[in-house]
């Protein structure tokens, strides 16, 4: 499978590279500036193509059969900067990859999406942005997949999470464990059409995805 991957210079899009180098899908990589190329092909990407979420991205998704989006706006920008790169960016891309015929769209949300009125009054405007992208793209007509992980780490991954369409506690999870996550939705026929919370936990990746 061909996949288009947005975010791909961010740390999930970056492990998320390593992990798909060593699998039957190609990658090609969003990149902004023509000097991430090279890195992100030494990672894996099978080619990189030059593009900006808040722009038009028609030819960069051209000849691809899948989506995903991993790219955020980051903890140091403000609120604008976060409904052009969370909400609209996301909004854009899918009605981008509709027009182009792409069928699969995998988007990284957050946990507390489903409800943002109830997160932290500090997150409650990125939650926010989260679910108005998410809903779009569950009305979309696309074959989504919307994945919500937990707080975010820079810990080595263990391969081992707990996945729930909704889970009680907000855990935290590795981003090496997200993007593990990611490349099994894109080989597991059963996490289509369906949104699903993510942490650490105790079962491998494709066991807990199986089970959903």
């Amino acid at each position: 499978m061909h996949v288009f991957i947005a975010g791909a210079n961010g740390q999930i899009g970056q492990h998320l590279l390593r992990e798909m180098a060593d699998s039957n899908h190609e990658a090609r990589a969003l990149i902004r500036h023509p000097d991430q190329g090279p890195e992100l092909q030494q990672l894996g990407a099978t080619e990189t193509v030059l593009g900006d979420l808040e722009q038009d991205c028609s030819e960069a998704l051209r000849g691809c059969d899948a989506v995903i989006f991993t790219a955020g706006s980051g903890p140091h920008t403000g609120p604008d900067k976060t409904i052009d790169v969370d909400q609209d960016g996301a909004i854009r891309l899918v009605d981008t990859a509709r027009a182009m015929g792409i069928k699969r769209f995998i988007m990284v949300s957050s946990m507390g999406a489903g409800e943002p009125e109830k997160g932290p009054e500090k997150l409650r405007h990125y939650l926010q942005a989260k679910h108005n992208a998410d809903e779009h793209l569950k009305n979309s007509g696309l074959n989504y997949t919307i994945v919500r992980p937990g707080q975010l780490t820079d810990d080595d991954g263990t391969g081992k999470v707990a996945v729930r369409a909704r889970l009680e506690d907000f855990g935290k999870i590795p981003r090496q464990d997200v993007a593990r996550v990611l490349l099994a939705v894109l080989n597991s026929d059963n996490t289509d059409n369906r949104v699903f919370e993510v942490v650490s936990g105790d079962t491998p990746v494709s066991e807990a995805l199986a089970k959903l």
